[in-house]
């Protein structure tokens, strides 16, 4: 029960740090806010914030490890006779219908907040291709892969620019201050038409068994 209770305690004080830093950062701009301006509006140590959150940017960006890892999961996930590209396709049109936050649903004043931040928007860039690395790794090994076969990479930076391509129209579409549903539209158009153009040479790649 203590440990149960000191857990929650804990999550409750990140989510807090958390939310206090996104409403600073929406108010003032990423670059304008620093860890002590957080921790004293959160009325917490400045220790406490980086246990927590050791980079800045995890507190604007708080699904990083969520975001990197996501590919890989859904292939990893998939049932058997689908193939990568079938399976990533479709958890895609799954996240714009739930207006998915790894699919770039955030809002326009996040969106914005996000555009304006070169430490965000590098951050972000480094995310995308934390993502693809991971699921390069698992497509190798799902393929049982020699090492140093380009086959998997090269898998993973198509299917890895496809998602990115897609999630920055997502972004843009929130920055011009079009609605979720919208947005979810057009993008399920775009991705259906982007994951075909994929479709004659992954279409029969990574086939789970």
């Amino acid at each position: 029960m203590t440990t149960g209770l000191r857990e929650l305690k804990k999550q409750q004080t990140r989510q807090a740090i958390s939310d206090t830093a996104t409403r600073l950062f929406l108010e003032r701009g990423f670059e304008e806010v620093t860890i002590t301006d957080i921790a004293a509006a959160a009325q917490v140590a400045k220790m406490t914030v980086t246990n927590h959150f050791p980079r800045k940017e995890d507190l604007a960006l708080d699904y990083h490890e969520t975001f990197a890892a996501s590919l890989a999961r859904t292939v990893e996930a998939r049932p058997a006779g689908e193939s990568a590209l079938a399976a990533l396709r479709r958890e895609f049109l799954d996240q714009l219908t739930r207006h998915d936050v790894l699919a770039g649903f955030s809002g326009p004043g996040f969106a914005r907040m996000i555009t304006d931040s070169p430490t965000l928007t590098t951050r972000l860039r480094d995310l995308h291709d934390q993502r693809e690395e991971a699921l390069a790794r698992t497509l190798a090994a799902d393929t049982a892969a020699a090492p140093g076969d380009i086959e998997p990479r090269a898998a993973a930076a198509l299917l890895g620019a496809a998602h990115r391509t897609l999630f920055q129209e997502v972004m843009g579409l929130t920055l011009r201050g079009t609605g979720n549903q919208e947005i979810a539209a057009i993008a399920d158009r775009s991705a259906r038409h982007v994951f075909g153009l994929l479709e004659p040479s992954l279409g029969g790649y990574a086939v789970r068994e």
